[in-house]
């Protein structure tokens, strides 16, 4: 894969100084180093702080380490949830969060679109909910929650959590985190870091409902419940040995992505975004799959190209430009192209003007 542009989104292409860092942590002893030193506690609250500091996180919310999103997915309807939650569904992983909260014995409601299309603003109210699970990116259909669409819940559910995953998307979009109360993403899409790290964030609303299912004998979950979780994570540890590399080659990127400023990384995928967008709309073998501009992800877009799908893959591979797969059914019809700040804007520009070459 040496000289190959992965645009698949995820895992994805590495941040370009990532090789750099791995061999730092070689020469520190970094990946045999015991999370019960000071030493580990002194990468775990940098990585957290440089978190909360790039994403613009609130003191009142919390900086948690799983092994990945998918288990947050789990945690977060068992600590969560006592009987019922609220899934807004378009596509394989926003229908997943809400297939294991029924594996989990709840009673979730879903409200689901059509393939390619995002929500309207008009919810109807269902009574009894305790978590609202949004996705804010959906990995495989390419379809993106408007924050408006996001903000709305606050007023509607007072009392529910609002629960955003943002595996696909972080670090780009900006949260107004006083609408939500649990955001969580995984490392090996936007953060450009090899798999095998999750990451929580979860406010005080979400730790007092944790402990309020506590105390009324429900299950939580055993080693990674948020009471916990919380009680290591205020020392800057973890409950088990966690992924002590992949802590350690976050909180570096975070601090490489902060030399560069959020807001330049954000104008930067609006751009690759818009030419990549645009020539889909003007390409004779292939189109953007979501229709409407105002529910199109920034970060995972995906091109309907139907029989010539497998041409312009092709093509692009010459070229040193690995495409993304269409997900599940889709995967011989559709091609998708991760757009994270580990691709460039020239590599963008390059993947471009191939397209143009395969009209």
């Amino acid at each position: 894969m040496k000289g190959i542009v992965n645009f698949t989104p995820g895992p994805s292409q590495l941040y370009f100084t990532v090789e750099d860092h791995v061999r730092s942590a070689f020469k520190e002893g970094i990946p045999s180093l015991s999370h019960r030193t000071k030493e580990f506690e002194s990468i775990s609250k940098g990585t957290t702080d440089g978190i909360k500091e790039l994403l613009g996180i609130p003191s009142h919310f919390h900086v948690l380490f799983t092994s990945s999103a998918t288990e947050i997915w789990e945690r977060s309807i068992q600590n969560l949830v006592a009987t019922k939650s609220l899934h807004f569904v378009n596509g394989a992983f926003s229908n997943r969060y809400y297939e294991i909260a029924a594996q989990l014995g709840k009673a979730p409601k879903k409200i689901e679109a059509p393939a390619g299309h995002g929500f309207s603003m008009d919810i109807p109210y269902e009574d009894g909910v305790e978590l609202i699970a949004l996705t804010h990116n959906e990995t495989s259909m390419g379809v993106s929650l408007p924050m408006n669409f996001i903000n709305q819940f606050r007023d509607q559910y007072p009392d529910a959590i609002i629960a955003v995953d943002s595996v696909s998307s972080l670090p780009y979009p900006q949260y107004d985190f006083s609408k939500i109360d649990s955001l969580f993403f995984s490392v090996q899409k936007g953060f450009g870091l090899p798999a095998g790290l999750g990451v929580w964030i979860v406010n005080d609303r979400c730790i007092a409902k944790s402990e309020e299912l506590l105390s009324k004998g429900l299950s939580i979950g055993t080693y990674h419940n948020l009471p916990t979780l919380l009680q290591h994570g205020k020392k800057n540890q973890t409950p088990e040995t966690p992924n002590v590399l992949a802590i350690y080659l976050l909180g570096k990127v975070i601090e490489d992505f902060l030399r560069r400023g959020i807001q330049i990384l954000r104008k930067e995928t609006e751009y690759k975004a818009a030419i990549l967008y645009q020539a889909l709309s003007t390409h004779g073998l292939a189109s953007p799959f979501v229709a409407d501009p105002l529910h199109r992800s920034s970060t995972v877009i995906v091109a309907q190209s139907g029989e010539y799908t497998n041409a312009i893959a092709q093509h692009l591979a010459t070229q040193g430009l690995q495409a993304g797969d269409g997900y599940g059914e889709r995967k011989a019809t559709q091609l998708r192209f991760a757009n994270f700040p580990a691709h460039s804007k020239e590599q963008f520009e390059k993947l471009v003007d191939e397209l143009e070459k395969i009209k």
